[in-house]
């Protein structure tokens, strides 16, 4: 049985907060914000918008989108580092309000890499017979935890959610080969004290290296080759770091999905926000082979290489 995607969804706050807003905030320019991280805009979720309230939006559309019925969802994971409190998770909040009478849940903490983490376990589940449909989420609400006063971070982050339905599709089709990894030796260079801590040089460096190591060794894995590929979705954190995984896999540029510039960082819900906006430009069609990679504190990272269809 292979398991692949068969509804998406995603949700974005009203609030555009742009660069040239920014500079009244924090002592940095427009120009600098965009050349060194490809980012214009961001969205804001207001004081009474929740992380569950985001990532619900987009699970009722994915769930729309797939034609399944809530009560016929297995299990639901939420990939998200900024949960609306410690517990209940809000995989649970979910559940409740989704109406998803018979799902597991629970939420996944893999930062940035959230959501490869979730596809791939609701991946084990799916084709071991274990449950049908599994719907994944990855959604943030990462304003909360920003300094809006370090002109290191405040520029990076936004907020929003993107969701799939996970289920069984026919042969050929969903996905083909995965990897997952972490370094916690790393973790010093990512961290959330109060707000998000980031030692930009150093994940840089570690990005750019495993974004592309790792797209790599999906292609192969799935006994296929750079040419092959018909779309790259990385993680959209840096344009500088998802031109050099671009690069290393010899892809046109427009094979490349960019929605950083109008949404920055979204940490998990950057990959499935990506998504989304893809398919319904017509730039994913039946049949593409797509890579999506991404990369977070832990340090994590995760990669899909996925035959497009159910």
């Amino acid at each position: 049985m292979n398991a692949g995607i068969i509804g998406i969804g995603r949700c974005v706050p009203d609030r555009i907060l742009t660069n040239t807003e920014l500079e009244k905030m924090v002592d940095t320019t427009d120009e600098w914000v965009r050349t060194r991280t490809g980012i214009e805009e961001r969205r804001i979720a207001g004081e009474d918008q929740n992380t569950s309230d985001l990532g619900f939006e987009a699970a009722k559309k994915a769930i729309e989108d797939s034609g399944i019925t809530p009560e016929q969802i297995d299990l639901i994971l939420v990939a998200t580092v900024t949960p609306d409190q410690p517990f209940p998770s809000v995989a649970c909040m979910l559940q409740e309000r989704l109406g998803a009478k018979k799902a597991a849940a629970m939420d996944v903490s893999a930062a940035c890499a959230g959501f490869m983490y979730g596809v791939v376990t609701a991946k084990q589940f799916i084709e071991t017979g274990s449950y049908s449909y599994v719907l994944v989420v990855g959604v943030e609400k990462l304003s909360k935890i920003t300094d809006w006063t370090d002109r290191n971070t405040a520029v990076l982050f936004g907020d929003g959610a993107g969701a799939v339905v996970m289920g069984p599709v026919s042969d050929g089709k969903g996905i083909l080969s995965f990897e997952l990894g972490s370094d916690g030796s790393g973790g010093k260079y990512l961290y959330q004290d109060e707000f998000i801590a980031m030692n930009g040089r150093e994940v840089f460096k570690f990005a750019v290296r495993q974004m592309g190591e790792s797209s790599l060794n999906v292609i192969e894995k799935a006994g296929l080759t750079k040419e092959d590929v018909d779309f790259l979705i990385p993680h959209q954190a840096n344009i500088r770091i998802m031109e050099a995984a671009r690069q290393r896999l010899e892809l046109p540029v427009e094979k490349m999905s960019q929605t950083v510039s109008k949404y920055g960082n979204t940490s998990a819900a950057s990959i499935p926000i990506s998504l989304v906006e893809e398919v319904e430009a017509g730039k994913i069609k039946d049949n593409d082979l797509i890579v999506m990679v991404g990369f977070g504190g832990g340090l994590t990272w995760g990669a899909i290489a996925l035959r497009w269809g159910k």
